[in-house]
C-alpha cells in the first residue's frame, strides 16, 4: 500500500501537468482560427453557392461514409492490447455498447433526409491547415457543450501509451472521468440527430479537451471550429429549390494529408437541422393557426349574412300566382307611380301585356311611362294585404314606333308606404336585370319571399323613354282570410292545364265514366297531324235525332287563349258528373240538346304557349297556327256576296240570304288545314246555336264582324232607286243612309237575337258586366251591357261568326272571357265558377223560337227545304231529316216553307217565353210545276228561268244591267217601256205554242180566254215581268225588277 500511494499521487500529477498543458495550447490554437476564420468568411460568402451545390452533392456520400465506414472507437478498440480488463473497464464497455446500439436505433435514415444543408455549409478541407467553413449567420454563439465534449479516445493509427491507459484507470477508480472527460464523444451519439425539443442545444457553453495528439502544431480537427463563439452570426437563408443535379460536382484537391472521415465533418450539422426543423414545424403550426382562423371568420361572415337575412334560402324559390295585374284583379286604385310623361301612360296603363289604341299618343298608351324630368322614378302595387312577395314580371312598351323598355331596376317593400326597405342580397342592394326587348316578358324570382303590403319598382337604367309594364308574384299568408271576391269552388273539379296528351287522356277518363252519353271523335288534323278531338254528349250520342237541335262550344282557335279550352274540359267534367248524380237541369239538357265540346282547335299553336307557360308568353306567342294563319279570321268572304247582291237588288230571286255558296277554288287556295277540317265539320252537322271562346278581353261579341263598304251616292240600298229620292225620305232615314255612307257597320237581319243571345251569357255571367273600371284596353265600350257588335269594335274581314251565319242555320257569337290569355292555374277554380251559369244557360237558348217538321202529303221528310219567317230577311233550310230550328224572340210570326217541286204553305206560330220551342210543322203538296217542265223537255222549248244559283246568268244579265243603269228619271221611264215591250213579244210567242198543245190541267186563275196551260205559262212570264208585285207561289222562279 505504501508502494501505491506514491504513485497515485505522481500519476494525479502527471495528468493535471497534462491538462493543463492541453488547454494552453487549446487555446493558442483557438485565437489563430479566429484570425484566419474572420479573413476567410468572406471568400466563403462569395463562394456559397458554389460550395452548396458541392454540399449537396457530398451530404449523400458522407451519409454512406457514416454507415458504412467504421467508427473512431471500433478502430481504437481493436488496436487496443487484448490484455486482462478490470471490471471498471467491462462496466464502461458495456456501458458504451448500449449507449451505441441507441444511437445506432436512433439515427434517421438516409431516405429520411431532410432537406439540403445550409448553402454556407464547409466540405472537407483539403488541406491540414484550412479551416472549416464559419457557422450560419443566424445561428447564436454556443459553447462547447458536455455532451459535444471529446469523450471517446481518437482514432488513430498507433495504440495509446501505457501513461494514458493508466491515467484512464485512475480517472475510472477516482470516479473523475465525468469531471475530467479525457476521450471525444461517441460517433454515433455526435451522429444521433437532436429533435426538436432539445431546448438547450444552443444555449449550452462548455469546453473542450484535446487529445494529447491535437497538441501537435500541424494537428486540425473540424469539430472544433463549430462551437467558436467569436464566429459572425449567421443569417437564415430561405431554402433553395434548385435541382442540385444540374450543377456538375466540384472535383476535390489531391493532397499528401490523411483524408477527413466523413462523419467527424458532419456530426455537427445535426443541431441545425434539428433547428431548421423546429423552424418548421413551427411555421406549419402558424399556417394551421391562420387557416383556422380564416376558416372561423368565414364560418362567422356566413352566420351573420344568415342572420341579416332572417330566413334561411330556398333551394328553389317559392312558386306563386300573380297578384292580377293583367286580369285586373288589382283594380286601379291600387297602383300609383311616381309621374307620367303625359296623360296615355298613367300608372294604370303599366299592366302586363297593356294593348295601345291605333293611336299612340291618345290617352291609351301601350305602358306607363315616366316624366324623365323627375329625379326619383318608382312604380307601387298595394296588395292591401300582407303577403309574400316571391317575383315580378316586366314587359316594355308595347308600340309601333318606339322601343322602350327599362333593363335594370331594384324592389323596395313596406308596410306603411313610408318606410320603404330596398332587397338586399347580403352586401349591397339587389340590382335586377330587366328586359333586353319591348314584347317578351322577363320574369325576377327573389331568392327568398318577403312579407309586405306594398312593393315598388325603382327603375334604375331603360332604353328610349322610362316605360314598363309589370305583373307582381304574390302569395296570400296562411293566416289570411279570403276576401268578399273570392267565390270558392263548390265543384270537385280538375283545376289544372292540360297539355295534347293530358287534354287526350281527361277526355278518354270522361267517356269511360259516362259511356251512355260522351262520344269522342276527331274533326279533322292539324297541320302537325295533331288530331282535333271533340266529345258529343247527348242521350244517343253518335246520332242525329228528329227534333233534337245541335249545339257545339269551340276553344283553341287561337293557341295562347287558353281559358275557353279548361271551361270546355270543365264543363265536360261537370256534365258527366251532374247526369250521373241525377241532376235535372242538366238531364233535361243531356237528353234535348246534343251538345258537341271541342276543347281545341289549334293544338299546334297551345303546345308553343303551353310549354312557355303563364304569363311568360307575349301577347302574339301561339296566336296563329303552325302555318301562320289566324284560324278565326280564315273563312270566306260571304258578307261581300251578300252586300253587292243587295246593292243590285238580287236577293233573295238571284242570290240568297242565307246558304251563300263559297266562292269557286276557295278551299284550293291559301287556306289553313283547321279551317278545311271546320268547315266540313260545320256542313255535315246542323248546328243551330255555338258560340267559339277567345281571351284578351271581357265582353261578348256578334255579327256581323265585318263592317261594310260605303255605298255609291247614285242610287240607294234597293238598287234601281235614283238619288233624287232622298229628298223625300224622313231625317230619321236619312242620318241612317249617311252612317252607311260613312262606313257604318250593316247590322245582320237577327240583330235583336243576336243581342239576347249575348246578353243571355254576359249577364249570367258573375263579373263580365262589371264596368266600373272599364274595358281590359280602353274605357268601357258596351256600356254596361257586356256586348257589342264585332264590327263596330274591332271589325275583321272572313270571320267564323260570318261565315257559320250566311252558309249555314247556325247562329255563333264569340265570347271574349279575360283580359288575360293564359290565366294561372289558381285562377281557373274561380273562373269555373264565374262562368258555369253562362255555359249552360247558354246551351238552354238553343230551345228558344220554332222548331219543327217539313213533309209532303205522303209523310216524306223533305230536306233542304227553306223556311222563312216574314219580315226578316234570313231563311233556313231542313236538315236531312226533314227537321228544322228558327231560334227566334218571343212574339207572332207568319212563316213559310218552300221546297222544289212543292206548293209553299204559310202558318202563324207564336213563340211565348217556356223554355221549350214552338212546335211548327208543314205539309207541302206537289205543284203544277213540275208538270209544266215535264211538258216543255218534251216539246224541245224550255223556258229560261232563273234559278237561285248565280252561275245561270242567260236574260238575266241583261235585264240586271239595264236596271242598275237608271240614273235619271227619263231613263227609268224608257227602260219601262223596254221592259213592257219585250213581255209583249214573249205572250204572243207563248200564244203561238198553246194552239198546238192540249190543256192537261184545270185553270186556278181567273183569266177566262185562255186555257189552264196558257195561264200556267202567264203566270211563269209575270214571275219575271211583272211589275210591283208580292212574292209568289215557288221561291225558286220569285223575281222583282224594283221596288216602290
Amino acid at each position: 500500500m505504501t508502494m501505491k500511494a506514491p504513485r497515485v499521487s505522481l500519476y494525479a500529477t502527471l495528468f493535471a501537468l497534462c491538462w493543463i498543458l492541453t488547454f494552453v495550447i487549446n487555446e493558442e490554437l483557438v485565437n489563430a482560427a479566429k484570425s484566419k476564420q474572420r479573413t476567410r468568411s468572406v471568400q466563403m460568402r462569395q463562394n456559397s453557392g458554389v460550395i452548396s451545390k458541392r454540399e449537396d452533392l457530398h451530404d449523400g456520400l458522407s451519409e454512406d461514409t457514416q454507415m458504412d465506414e467504421p467508427g473512431a472507437e471500433e478502430m481504437a478498440e481493436k488496436e487496443k492490447p487484448k490484455g486482462k480488463k478490470t471490471s471498471e473497464e467491462l462496466l464502461a464497455a458495456k456501458a458504451k455498447k448500449a449507449a451505441e446500439k441507441e444511437a445506432k436505433a436512433k439515427k434517421p435514415k438516409p431516405t429520411k433526409k431532410p432537406k439540403p444543408p445550409k448553402p454556407t455549409k464547409k466540405p472537407k478541407p483539403p488541406k491540414p491547415t484550412k479551416k472549416p467553413k464559419p457557422p450560419k449567420p443566424t445561428k447564436k454563439l454556443k459553447a462547447l457543450k458536455p455532451t459535444t465534449t471529446p469523450t471517446t479516445k481518437e482514432t488513430k493509427p498507433t495504440r495509446k501509451s501505457t501513461m494514458e491507459e493508466e491515467e484512464e484507470k485512475l480517472l475510472l477508480e477516482l470516479g473523475w472521468d465525468t469531471l475530467f472527460p479525457t476521450e471525444p464523444p461517441r460517433e454515433t451519439e455526435m451522429k444521433k440527430p437532436i429533435g426538436p425539443d432539445h431546448v438547450d442545444v444552443d444555449s449550452k457553453k462548455d469546453t473542450m479537451t484535446p487529445s494529447i495528439k491535437e497538441l501537435d502544431a500541424d494537428y486540425w480537427d473540424a469539430r472544433h471550429e463549430v462551437q467558436e463563439p467569436d464566429l459572425i452570426p449567421k443569417v437564415k437563408e430561405p431554402p433553395r429549390t434548385d435541382d442540385p443535379s444540374i450543377y456538375l460536382p466540384i472535383p476535390e484537391e489531391t493532397t499528401t494529408t490523411p483524408r477527413t472521415i466523413a462523419p467527424w465533418y458532419e456530426e455537427y450539422d445535426y443541431a441545425d437541422l434539428a433547428a431548421k426543423k423546429l423552424e418548421e414545424e413551427l411555421e406549419r403550426a402558424r399556417k394551421a393557426k391562420e387557416e383556422k382562423a380564416e376558416k372561423l371568420r368565414k364560418m362567422w361572415e356566413e352566420e351573420e349574412e344568415e342572420k341579416r337575412k332572417q330566413m334561411p334560402l330556398h333551394a328553389e324559390p317559392k312558386k306563386c300566382p300573380p297578384l292580377g295585374m293583367e286580369s285586373h284583379r288589382v283594380e286601379d286604385d291600387q297602383i300609383l307611380a311616381s309621374s307620367m310623361s303625359h296623360l296615355g301612360f298613367s300608372a294604370l296603363r303599366g299592366r302586363l301585356n297593356m294593348q295601345n289604341s291605333a293611336y299612340e299618343e291618345d290617352v291609351y298608351g301601350g305602358a306607363w311611362c315616366a316624366d324623365t324630368e323627375e329625379k326619383e322614378h318608382w312604380f307601387q302595387v298595394d296588395a292591401r294585404r300582407e303577403v309574400e312577395f316571391t317575383g315580378v314580371i316586366t314587359q316594355g312598351r308595347n308600340s309601333e314606333t318606339h322601343n322602350d323598355f327599362v333593363s335594370s331596376y331594384f324592389v323596395a317593400f313596406s308596410n306603411d308606404s313610408r318606410e320603404w326597405t330596398v332587397l338586399h342580397d347580403g352586401y349591397a342592394e339587389w340590382l335586377f336585370y330587366g328586359n333586353v326587348d319591348k314584347d317578351t316578358p322577363v320574369m325576377t324570382e327573389f331568392s327568398y319571399p318577403v312579407v309586405a303590403r306594398y312593393i315598388r319598382i325603382l327603375p334604375q337604367s331603360w332604353n328610349g323613354s322610362l316605360c314598363m309594364r309589370i305583373e307582381v308574384l304574390g302569395c296570400p299568408l296562411p293566416t289570411s282570410y279570403p276576401t268578399e271576391n273570392d267565390v270558392p269552388p263548390t265543384d270537385d273539379l280538375d283545376y289544372r292545364h292540360h297539355n295534347y296528351k293530358e287534354m287526350r287522356q281527361m277526355m278518354k277518363v270522361i267517356n269511360e265514366e259516362c259511356p251512355n252519353i260522351t262520344r269522342i271523335y276527331n274533326i279533322g288534323k292539324s297541320s302537325q297531324g295533331l288530331k282535333m278531338y271533340a266529345m258529343e254528349i247527348s242521350d244517343n250520342p253518335g246520332e242525329h235525332e228528329t227534333g233534337e237541335p245541335e249545339f257545339r262550344y269551340t276553344a283553341g282557335l287561337h293557341g295562347n287563349e287558353v281559358l275557353g279550352r279548361e271551361l270546355v274540359l270543365l264543363l265536360m267534367q261537370f256534365l258527366c258528373k251532374e247526369y250521373n248524380d241525377d241532376n235535372p237541369r242538366v238531364r233535361r239538357l243531356v237528353e234535348g240538346v246534343r251538345i258537341h265540346l271541342v276543347p281545341s282547335l289549334n293544338p299546334d299553336a297551345y303546345e308553343l304557349a303551353f310549354e312557355m307557360g303563364s304569363e311568360m308568353g307575349n301577347w302574339a306567342l301561339g296566336h296563329w297556327t303552325e302555318e301562320g294563319y289566324d284560324i278565326f279570321q280564315n273563312f270566306p268572304d260571304l258578307n261581300s256576296v251578300l252586300w253587292g247582291a243587295e246593292d243590285r237588288g238580287w236577293v233573295p230571286r238571284i242570290v240568297p240570304n242565307h246558304h251563300i255558296p263559297m266562292p269557286e277554288n276557295f278551299l284550293n287556295g291559301s287556306v289553313a288545314v283547321e279551317t278545311k277540317a271546320i268547315i266540313s265539320w260545320m256542313e255535315r252537322t246542323p248546328f243551330v246555336l255555338g258560340a267559339n271562346f277567345q281571351g284578351g278581353e271581357k265582353i261578348v261579341t256578334y255579327p256581323f264582324d265585318m263592317q261594310r263598304p260605303p255605298r255609291a251616292t247614285g242610287s240607294d240600298s234597293r238598287g234601281g232607286q235614283p238619288g233624287f229620292e232622298y229628298h223625300h225620305m224622313n231625317e230619321e232615314t236619312w242620318a241612317r243612309i249617311q252612317r252607311q255612307n260613312e262606313g257604318a257597320l250593316r247590322e245582320t237581319a237577327d240583330e235583336n237575337l243576336f243581342r239576347w243571345l249575348a246578353m243571355t251569357y254576359a249577364h249570367s255571367h258573375l263579373t263580365l258586366t262589371e264596368n266600373h273600371r272599364g274595358s281590359c284596353h280602353t274605357d268601357d265600350i258596351t256600356g254596361g251591357q257586356g256586348i257589342i257588335n264585332r264590327a263596330s269594335w274591332k271589325p275583321v274581314v272572313g270571320s267564323m261568326n260570318d261565315f257559320s251565319y250566311l252558309h249555314t242555320n247556325c247562329f255563333e257569337i264569340s265570347i271574349f272571357l279575360g283580359c288575360d290569355k293564359f290565366p294561372h292555374e289558381s285562377e281557373l277554380a274561380s273562373e269555373w265558377e264565374n262562368n258555369r251559369e253562362a255555359l249552360l244557360a247558354f246551351i238552354e237558348q238553343v230551345h228558344r223560337g220554332i222548331k219543327g217538321v217539313v213533309r209532303d202529303v205522303g209523310g216524306n221528310l223533305l230536306a233542304n227545304a227553306t223556311v222563312s219567317v216574314e219580315g226578316i230577311k234570313h231563311d233556313v233550310k231542313t236538315a236531312a231529316t226533314g227537321d228544322y230550328w228558327r231560334l227566334l224572340n218571343p212574339g207572332e210570326y207568319r212563316v213559310t216553307a218552300r221546297a222544289d217541286g212543292y206548293s209553299s204553305q204559310t202558318r202563324l206560330c207564336i213563340v211565348g217565353y217556356d223554355a221549350n220551342a214552338t212546335p211548327c210543322s208543314f205539309t207541302l203538296t206537289k205543284s203544277n210545276w213540275a208538270r209544266i217542265q215535264q211538258i216543255m223537255a218534251q216539246s224541245g222549248k224550255r223556258p229560261r228561268l232563273v234559278t237561285n244559283t248565280p252561275g245561270n246568268t242567260n236574260n238575266r244579265v241583261s235585264v240586271e244591267s239595264t236596271a242598275g243603269a237608271a240614273a235619271t228619271p227619263q231613263n227609268y221611264r224608257l227602260r219601262r217601256l223596254r221592259v213592257m215591250r219585250m213581255r209583249k213579244m214573249r205572250m204572243e210567242r207563248m200564244k203561238g205554242i198553246t194552239t198546238t198543245t192540249t190543256p192537261t190541267t184545270t185553270a186556278t186563275t181567273p183569266p177566262p180566254t185562255t186555257t189552264a196551260m196558257s195561264t200556267t205559262d202567264a203566270s211563269w212570264l209575270d214571275l219575271w215581268f211583272e211589275l210591283d208585285t208580292a212574292s209568289t207561289q215557288d221561291y225558286n222562279f220569285e223575281y222583282r225588277i224594283d221596288e216602290d
